[in-house]
């Protein structure tokens, strides 16, 4: 099978890579799996004028390799092939490019810096050259196994400037552990993490949390993919081309989380939000009530707040792991912090306000206690749905005007 320009990896599941290169390079890019006893035959007869290469061929494409740019070299494996006039290969890396670039976006320096990378793979590797050609002061490479390992890490690096995430914990569908909590190293300046799926692990939001520069790997996944288009084409190209395709893969993958008090209007706007925009609407509540078999208030009245809690927390990291969703919470999601994390991972939050004399409060089990009940929710989550959003709006005119903000707000800040 012939592929002019395409993706060999082992096993290639959902992939962004040929929308990708659609967009940059206007060509057919096909995912093309091989077995391993299928590697020396293909790249043998070399059926294609560029490719990418992903795990686990990244080491085992080099022999066949005639050329290998300097960033190949450095780095020791090779992500980008292409066949030369003369039928030869030249192999590169171009995510080394990537990661460069990501680092610049989020403005997180290396120079003269101490820099943690945690994992050995491959993608060590490339962190590893992106940090010593950035600069930095010192590279320290954790492992599982070996003279650094996680254990007591935060201790002996605690003057870590700049942590690198490159092993796959809290990649879909993991969540939420990290390799590393980058709230235990007090000198921090900035953190980066290859995962792109979620969007933001919790590795990066809990980086975030310290005020310091952080981001996932998106836009690397992007600057590696238009480094590899430049070649294929043999033309240079715009580096405006890796923000605008970032920002449209950024807003087509983001959920968009509405939070708010119990009836300030969350299942209705989002559920016209859902309509307008062509996507899926989730609402928790319902989810929740779909699990337990029963409605909310006979939750409330037969198993407790707790038990109903933790069936919301569940709902909470299903929704949360999905993309391009519209997902309208419960009025006490916010309360736990696993569920302002599952939000965030791929959400644009919205905070829905609304006049507590407007608040319906019938069929609502934490509400039925009048304004002075709702009055005193209002205090005790107000600074929940204010930390957790990226934008509120008040929710006081028709719901067509309510939906039309939300998403101006959101294709605006999709991207960033």
């Amino acid at each position: 099978m012939a592929l002019e320009y395409g993706l060999i990896g082992e096993t290639l599941g959902h992939s962004f890579s040929p929308q990708i290169h659609a967009k940059l390079g206007g060509y057919a890019y096909d995912l093309h799996p091989l077995p391993p006893e299928a590697l020396d035959d293909f790249m043998r007869r070399r059926p294609f004028r560029g490719i990418n290469v992903t795990i686990p061929y990244k080491k085992a494409v080099i022999p066949y390799c005639s050329q290998l740019t300097p960033a190949a070299q450095a780095i020791g494996s090779v992500n980008t092939i292409v066949r030369l006039a003369d039928g030869t290969l030249r192999g590169d890396n171009t995510d080394l490019y990537g990661l460069m670039s990501l680092a610049r976006r989020a403005g997180v320096s290396m120079e003269g810096k101490k820099v943690v990378i945690l994992g050995t793979g491959g993608t060590s590797l490339t962190a590893q050259a992106a940090a010593r050609q950035l600069g930095a002061r010192q590279i320290v490479v954790v492992s599982r196994r070996g003279p650094e390992t996680y254990e007591g890490l935060a201790g002996r690096h605690a003057d870590a400037q700049v942590l690198i995430n490159t092993t796959p914990v809290g990649m879909y569908p993991q969540g939420g552990p990290m390799a590393a909590d980058p709230r235990q190293f007090p000198r921090l300046e900035g953190a980066l993490d290859v995962i792109y799926n979620p969007l933001r692990t919790a590795f990066v939001q809990a980086a975030r949390s310290m005020g310091i520069p952080a981001a996932g790997g998106l836009f690397m996944l992007v600057a590696q993919a238009k480094a590899a288009v430049e070649q294929f084409l043999g033309r240079p190209l715009d580096d405006s081309s890796i923000q605008a395709i970032h920002r449209d893969l950024a807003g087509q993958l983001q959920n968009i989380v509405l939070v708010g008090m119990p009836g300030s209007g969350k299942s209705s706007v989002g559920a016209l939000l859902a309509q307008r925009m062509g996507r899926p609407f989730l609402d928790l509540d319902s989810l929740v009530e779909q699990q337990a078999g029963m409605a909310i208030p006979q939750i409330f009245a037969q198993q407790g707040e707790e038990a109903f809690r933790r069936l919301e927390a569940q709902a909470m990291a299903q929704a949360g792991a999905r993309t391009g969703c519209v997902i309208a919470t419960g009025g006490g999601t916010v309360l736990r912090p696993e569920n302002r994390q599952a939000m965030a991972q791929n959400g644009f939050v919205v905070w829905l306000q609304r006049d507590l004399s407007l608040l319906p409060t019938e069929g609502r089990p934490l509400s039925a206690g009048g304004p002075e009940a709702l009055e005193a929710l209002l205090r005790q989550r107000s600074p929940l749905y204010r930390a957790a959003s990226h934008y509120a709006i008040c929710n006081s005119g028709p719901l067509q005007q309510t939906a039309e903000l939300i998403m101006e707000a959101f294709y605006e800040a999709a991207g960033h």
